[in-house]
């Protein structure tokens, strides 16, 4: 019994001397900013954040290393740190250029390996073309009220836009400026050097402390993946391309599966990264059904099914940049232009490559084995509506939706046919009104 009471007495003291030893260490959470700014950037950023507050973090350590990237989710992250009550520190591992140079003006404290640089942040497009003034304008404006905020010089941050602001002794006039680690040090933007992050703890005087380090999960990859542009349009391809087979193979059920779970893959991440909003997906969903509508249900081709077409390509093209409904100030004209091209030739793309490989799919063994298909055989009635033989006056049934075209039956024998009303709901009397060399023309009887 007494050895049972040493032994939790030793484990009380044990637990004991842990919590007082923690207590007093300094914790700081630390994540890597690599590669391009963009969705998974800032979906990282902002779950560090938010997980640095629960954990009541006392410092946030950045680690970039980045050439750059879009200017929406750069000010998004920016924004982020700015607010954050946390205290924040970017230690520049080699480069912190465009994008990257916004997000480290913004930190508190900015450490540099030996040989890093930071700057030339100049708004390209993506085949690295300087964009025109209004762009370098909101980023000029962007640099110097960062700057401004963390007590920096705000000329020295527009000169990393603007080649005409000349800083003296370090950049001349006519180029973009871009700072060494010894150049920054000297216009007071970087704090000192350092080659690793027990370093700048150290400079920081940091010295009694817990560092928790942020993991990119497995399904941070798959939404990063998922996120890319070119499989957005992939996943646009197929959302699209699936729901056109469906409606010109109304059963199959295959096609819809496929659209559906593309749409899943498509939204979701988007979802969770921030941009898609709950009344975007609406728009989309709103759009299919209308679409549906107008070619299953109302004759013709209308309002309906122009509002409906709209739809699904604002719903989808809206879910792809940041925006606050319709305002665009973030992501600019050119950056939703971009997601609209990008929707538009994905649908176009699926429908010429569901007319060009949608029959030849049809009659693959791998797709028979996928849907049930009803063979119209000769044994069952049917003929092709090219057999020359009087139908003039003959009433038979509508066996399809005919919109116009649709498949009649005749005295037990099917056919092809057009409507003359335009649409004929599946089941109704018809009557051939007209007969011309193959082709059969017909009208719902006692209209």
């Amino acid at each position: 019994m007494k050895q049972y009471s040493k032994l939790i007495a030793t484990i009380l003291f044990c637990l004991v001397h842990f919590f007082v030893l923690s207590q007093g260490k300094i914790q700081v959470y630390t994540f890597d900013m690599k590669e391009e700014i963009g969705p998974a950037a800032w979906r990282i950023t902002h779950r560090t954040f938010k997980e640095a507050v629960m954990q009541k973090v006392d410092v946030v350590l950045i680690k970039m290393n980045t050439y750059g990237g879009m200017v929406d989710y750069a000010d998004s992250i920016r924004t982020k740190i700015l607010e954050s009550p946390i205290k924040t520190i970017v230690f520049i591992d080699n480069n912190a250029a465009s994008a990257g140079a916004l997000i480290a003006i913004a930190c508190d404290k900015i450490y540099m390996r030996k040989g890093a640089s930071m700057g030339a942040a100049s708004v390209v497009n993506p085949q690295g073309e300087v964009m025109p003034e209004k762009y370098q304008s909101y980023m000029r404006g962007l640099m110097r009220s960062t700057a401004e905020a963390k007590n920096r010089d705000p000329k020295i941050a527009e000169a990393f836009v603007d080649p005409n602001i000349e800083v003296p002794d370090i950049n001349p006039k006519g180029k973009v400026l871009t700072l060494t680690t010894s150049e920054a040090i000297k216009v007071g933007f970087c704090v000192g050097e350092a080659n690793t992050i027990e370093e700048v703890l150290k400079a920081e005087n940091i010295t009694n402390y817990e560092v928790h380090n942020h993991k990119e999960t497995f399904i941070d990859k798959i939404i990063a993946f998922l996120i890319n542009p070119a499989v957005s349009g992939i996943l646009i391809l197929l959302i699209i391309g699936g729901i056109y087979f469906e409606m010109q193979s109304p059963g199959i059920g295959f096609a819809l599966l496929v659209s559906i779970v593309a749409g899943l893959l498509y939204f979701a991440p988007l979802y969770l990264e921030g941009l898609a909003a709950n009344w975007e997906i609406a728009l989309f969903i709103v759009g299919v059904i209308l679409l549906a509508l107008e070619i299953f249900v109302i004759p013709g081709f209308g309002v309906a099914g122009i509002t409906g077409f709209i739809f699904i390509i604002s719903g989808l093209a809206l879910s792809l940049v940041m925006n606050d409904f319709f305002d665009f100030t973030i992501t600019g004209s050119e950056q939703l232009v971009n997601s609209f091209i990008l929707v538009a030739v994905s649908m176009i793309g699926s429908i010429v490559l569901s007319v060009i490989f949608g029959k030849s799919l049809l009659k693959t063994h791998a797709f028979k084995r996928l849907v049930l298909q009803d063979e119209q055989r000769s044994q069952m009635g049917y003929v092709s509506g090219r057999q020359q033989e009087d139908l003039l006056g003959k009433v038979g049934v509508a066996k399809t939706d005919m919109r116009p075209s649709g498949k009649i039956q005749i005295d037990g024998r099917w056919y092809d046919a057009l409507a003359l009303d335009g649409y004929i709901t599946r089941g109704s009397e018809i009557i051939v009104e007209k007969q011309e060399n193959y082709n059969v023309f017909v009208r719902r009887k006692g209209a």
